[in-house]
């Protein structure tokens, strides 16, 4: 059981069978959904009329169930928008904008409107009275299993595999790109409040996320409600979590279904349950976007001094960036030239003592997440840039030499959402084909994504280790860049902030390691937390020429 996870829910005698034809159900017909719902094992809060309490109690335990009455009156006496909605129901103009509208739930139910209007609210006063004292809350219709086995909550147990849905707050969308309305909201206003015609609409049946994502949610909600309302405006709550998608689209993933699903959200869970859910999230786009260039170096002023040649060897890149080196030297003796480097161009030097390249590497992900820089670039110190006079190919047969291949990585970087973007294809101790994390993960880890292929060598490296599940290769101005389950290692990469917290602060390490990185990184990204990519590329060239006694070497 997810302990942090609120499940939100309720359910009501709206007396729906009296609606129109085609929608008239009873309410057995939902109490019998509801309980397969109740037998799933999670912490749920349940809004609930008094007098179908005890049904509740026939199939919850009290130690992981809250009540709170709400009874059905309370969406016309409480609803603030309960007048306005009856007025617009009934309203010719609106019941003439589609042969469906006028039999409908919304047309022919006083309460259809105000009841899924309030979800919204509903899940907002959930993460106030807050009975489990949870982090993250989720609503989920009572009737839920009419349409969504109840094998995915009870069996597979979705509700325990919500991490890597929500980190922002979640919707699930289905393309809806045709028609004059979209639930009865004019599709002319729909595209006046999204600032364009949209092309989906977010489902009620299941939304949530963090608390303070909700409460920020709640008022942007209320807002739209009340202007669209007042404008004559009326869909359900679909139509605004739809507008509010489109309204603050950096604040908000989706789950994407697909033509073929009909509007359906059993996709979805299905995805939670194999864990591939992929979502799209939108991020907003920095026009002068801050990047701090870290650097780690240790003992040998001559590996730095080269690699800050190399950097100089790029047009418009050594100046455009913040940059740190992290000195690890324990040589007292090479303390003042390191500082003299620094100095001369214009690198702020933070000195420690050994920490090692993984504690380094862990040190930069806290100074980044403190600093006000959008990136950041991450090099040891005998990774060089190639100049541009490289005209040559790596041993993959890519590019050695990219034409702003910091400007060019940022874009794709905006344009894809990525959390990591590595910058060498190849590298000095293999490539990118083959997938390392295969020797780092945890056994059962491997049984599960290598069920065929799960046992180590007993020396050495395997010939036939498993190869990068690669996914779309695409390109933005030139430079292609492929997607996929693309390992961790500690060569240069481009990272985003909420990337950066993801990979090395939401769990920490007390001494990390890169191969310990390269597990959880694999796996957070198998979950669809994290979301890495690799240049097509191969701009960088390892040259280790000054080597100190490996009893010197420490990784963290």
């Amino acid at each position: 059981m997810n302990k942090n996870l609120t499940v939100v829910t309720g359910i009501w005698d709206l007396k729906r069978n009296s609606a129109g034809e085609g929608f008239k159900r009873p309410f057995e017909h939902y109490l019998e959904n509801f309980k397969k719902l109740l037998a799933t094992d999670c912490q749920m809060l349940i809004f609930i009329e008094k007098e179908n309490e005890e049904f509740v109690w026939q199939h919850r335990d009290r130690s992981n169930t809250s009540i709170i009455h709400k009874e059905s009156s309370e969406f016309k006496n409480n609803f603030p928008f309960y007048e306005e909605v009856s007025e617009i129901r009934k309203r010719e103009e609106w019941l003439n904008q589609s042969s469906w509208l006028p039999e409908s739930t919304q047309a022919t139910m006083d309460l259809y409107n105000p009841m899924v209007m309030s979800k919204m609210f509903m899940l907002h006063d959930a993460t106030i009275f807050n009975p489990f004292d949870t982090d993250y809350f989720v609503w989920i219709d009572g009737g839920i299993t009419n349409t969504v086995h109840e094998g995915y909550f009870t069996h597979d147990k979705v509700f325990d595999k919500l991490d890597c849905c929500l980190d922002k707050f979640l919707f699930i969308s289905f393309p809806y790109k045709d028609g004059p309305e979209i639930h009865g909201f004019r599709r002319e206003g729909m595209a006046e409040y999204c600032g364009e015609d949209p092309q989906y609409v977010c489902r009620g049946g299941f939304f949530g996320g963090h608390k303070k994502a909700i409460s920020e949610s709640n008022g942007l909600y209320y807002s739209i409600l009340f202007n669209s309302i007042k404008e004559g405006y009326m869909g359900t709550e679909e139509s605004i979590f739809t507008i509010m998608s489109y309204v603050e689209p950096e604040k908000y993933a989706r789950y994407e279904l697909k033509e073929e699903d009909a509007g359906l959200i059993s996709p979805f869970f299905e995805s939670l349950k194999n864990e591939t859910t992929t979502l799209q999230e939108s991020l907003v786009q920095v026009e002068n976007p801050k990047v701090s260039l870290y650097v780690i170096t240790f003992n040998f002023p001559e590996q730095f001094d080269k690699l800050i040649k190399s950097f100089k060897q790029i047009p418009n890149f050594f100046d455009s960036v913040e940059k740190y080196v992290i000195d690890n030297s324990v040589d007292e003796k090479v303390f003042g030239e390191f500082q003299k480097l620094a100095n001369e161009n214009d690198f702020t030097l933070i000195k420690k003592d050994n920490i090692g390249i993984c504690g380094g590497r862990q040190f930069i992900a806290e100074h980044f997440d403190s600093s006000d820089s959008d990136y950041m670039l991450f090099f040891e110190d005998d990774m060089y840039m190639n100049p541009p006079s490289e005209t040559g190919f790596c041993a993959n047969g890519f590019m050695k030499y990219v034409d702003d291949l910091l400007p060019k990585s940022i874009k794709i970087m905006q344009k894809e959402n990525f959390d990591i973007l590595k910058w060498c294809f190849t590298e000095v101790f293999g490539d990118n084909k083959t997938q390392w994390s295969w020797y780092n993960v945890p056994q059962d880890i491997r049984e599960k994504f290598w069920p065929n292929y799960n046992k180590l060598p007993e020396n050495g490296t395997d010939p036939n280790a498993p190869l990068v599940d690669f996914k779309n290769i695409n390109s933005l101005d030139g430079l292609p860049y492929i997607t996929g389950d693309i390992y961790y290692s500690n060569w240069p990469q481009i990272v985003s902030k909420s990337g950066n917290k993801k990979m090395f602060l939401d769990t920490k390490w007390a001494h990390p390691y890169e191969q310990t990185w390269m597990s959880h990184i694999f796996q957070e990204t198998k979950k669809g937390k994290i979301n890495p990519a690799i240049l097509l590329a191969s701009p960088i060239t390892h040259d280790r020429f000054k080597h100190y006694d490996q009893k010197l070497r420490v990784e963290s």
